[in-house]
């Protein structure tokens, strides 16, 4: 676990840590707009959904405020190194969160529209549970990963995102012998289908968050290569 480095001018300090506490406060909303949502969906909760839905302002307004902090931050100390990294890695966070809170929004209006109509099978919602279950740990774990600024549990966060893409192909197939089975069932399976998609994309900006971190600690672009490459940078960082 790495910290970041004190600074001549205590403003600066103050300025960094700031933005990192704001994206942390970001991060639990996004959070819990997940899991709400997903509540939503699975238990047919129409207030609970509207809740989400009412909350996306929230989202983007601290995507706004953020990258602002981050713009002047730039402008006015020109960082290096280190704390370049930061702000570069705060910049790209956010980006993911509020798509993660875009998705959310979208299991949201599902869970309205599903909620309107006859309810689905209780067992298209066993890989639903599942996948979402994974997708919230590893989003809860990469911002564990950014507060502790820990490459090394990044790197683990990182490592589950090819569970999340098995678990998508297993529901699809899954659905798509249900709908099979009984034509009747094809606008509930392509509903259900969206909720796996926006999971799946989940899983994807959780772990560029990891990335990030990553980025951040080792000073390494880890973008674009498999699990075990990110371990041997990892690795060399820390031996380094």
């Amino acid at each position: 676990m790495s910290t970041i480095p004190q600074h001549i001018s205590k403003q600066f300090d103050h300025e960094l840590e700031e933005i990192r506490s704001s994206v942390l406060n970001m991060g639990g909303l996004v959070e819990k707009q997940l899991t709400d949502a997903l509540r939503a969906l699975t238990e047919s909760d129409i207030a609970l959904a509207e809740v989400v839905l009412d909350k996306e302002g929230r989202v983007n307004s601290f995507e706004v405020s953020i990258d602002e902090e981050c713009a002047k931050i730039l402008a006015r100390r020109q960082p290096a190194a280190g704390d370049l990294r930061l702000v570069m890695a705060v910049i790209k966070t956010i980006t993911d969160l509020e798509r993660i809170g875009d998705e959310a929004q979208k299991i949201a209006k599902m869970a309205l529209e599903l909620a309107e109509k006859s309810a689905p099978p209780r067992s298209y919602y066993i890989g639903i549970n599942a996948m979402g279950t994974l997708v919230r740990t590893m989003l809860h774990d990469a911002l564990d990963s950014f507060a502790r600024i820990d490459s090394r549990e990044a790197l683990v966060t990182a490592g589950k995102e090819p569970e999340s893409d098995e678990q998508y192909g297993a529901m699809l197939r899954q659905l798509v012998t249900y709908m099979m089975e009984d034509p009747r069932s094809i606008g509930s399976v392509i509903d259900a289908v969206w909720v796996a998609r926006a999971l799946e994309r989940i899983g994807d900006h959780a772990r560029n968050i990891c990335e990030y971190v990553i980025y951040f600690v080792e000073g390494k672009d880890v973008r674009h290569i498999s699990i075990e490459q990110m371990e041997e940078e990892v690795q060399s960082g820390k031996s380094a």
